[in-house]
């Protein structure tokens, strides 16, 4: 089985620090190579692949802001469907865009929908419901408009983390600085319950940034930079806990599936895909407000590290969403 695997090109495939889609399209290449298949992943040229690797620009537009973004997007596209016919399958990481070669190749195209941006992108997805094989990454970000093969979890490399069975006292806040992803409530929860707060991540928002967190960042509240692979092992595995105070309906999480990884629990909002991550009680808890989220963190005693662990393990594993996914190739392939 010959595939294709297409990332983004707005960072590293795998990322240094940020990079979600980049991060799960890596994850999918090499998981696929170690099973022995045949893999041309599509991404920037200072990837990192035990595969073929194909590029039309060095670097992504986020690492060298001297190149247009919509020009790579267009070139880095065209140049996989260009080569289409080489491969049994295209497994698209890289939303709508792509799509719209889909009817003009005979390789079936697999998209992964790692969330809406907008709702102004179904129409696009609606266009090639019958065409296309979408897969969600979480039940709860599913569009009534689309027609679905699968989902499938994100899964991490298990090997990239450590459980630690025995934290430090700070609490962890490990995202984007943006309202979306709650940076204020969770330096609010830190604040009332007089706890450690480590924040790190890039900066999305320059105006939330400093209006909202860069005035509370003193000895207790700590802003640390961004992390990449290393420094997240050992801030996830150290932390008390991880705040995800979301105020969007995130389709998945990364940051939380990876905490728990460590044996970490992760107290987050209710929304989005939260309820299919944690197991409310057992790995984390699950609640409405910054009230809840204060109870939450006086009841971390009850939480069994090991618990968080051995769930994240047997969910959100390369091994199994690689498996997954090539169960839906075959399905696929054999229509």
């Amino acid at each position: 089985m010959k595939v294709a695997v297409l990332a983004p090109v707005a960072w590293r495939t795998p990322p240094r620090h940020y990079g979600p889609w980049e991060q799960v399209a890596s994850n999918i290449a090499e998981g696929l190579i170690k099973l022995g298949v045949d893999v041309t992943l599509f991404a920037t040229g200072d990837s990192i692949t035990a595969g073929k690797l194909e590029s039309i620009c060095e670097q992504g537009y986020e690492e060298d802001r001297n190149q247009d973004a919509k020009v790579l997007e267009c070139l880095h596209i065209s140049n996989l469907m260009e080569k289409a016919g080489q491969f049994d399958l295209i497994h698209n990481n890289f939303d709508f865009l792509p799509l719209t070669y889909s009817e003009l190749v005979d390789t079936p195209v697999i998209t992964t929908i790692h969330g809406f941006s907008s709702q102004k992108i179904v129409p696009v997805y609606k266009k090639y419901n019958s065409r296309g094989y979408y897969v969600s990454i979480s039940n709860s970000d599913r569009s009534p408009e689309l027609n679905y093969i699968g989902t499938v979890y994100n899964g991490l490399d298990t090997r990239d983390f450590e459980f630690n069975a025995d934290p430090e006292d700070y609490l962890l806040y490990f995202g984007r600085i943006h309202h979306h992803k709650g940076t204020a409530e969770s330096i609010e929860i830190a604040k009332r319950t007089g706890r450690k707060l480590l924040i790190a991540g890039i900066i999305q928002d320059e105006n939330y940034w400093r209006e909202k967190v860069e005035p509370e960042l003193n000895d207790q509240i700590q802003y640390i930079g961004h992390a990449g692979p290393d420094k997240r092992k050992e801030l996830l595995g150290k932390a008390a806990a991880l705040l995800h105070p979301i105020n969007f309906d995130e389709p998945f999480g990364m940051s939380v599936a990876e905490a728990m990884l460590c044996g970490t629990p992760v107290i987050a909002f209710n929304r989005g895909s939260m309820p299919e991550l944690i197991k409310h009680g057992e790995t984390g808890y699950l609640v409405k407000n910054i009230e809840e989220a204060i109870d939450a963190v006086n009841q971390l005693p009850n939480i069994n590290r090991a618990d968080c662990h051995k769930w994240a393990a047997s969910q959100f594993s390369c091994d199994k969403m690689v498996g997954d996914y090539l169960a839906l190739y075959k399905q696929i392939l054999n229509r």
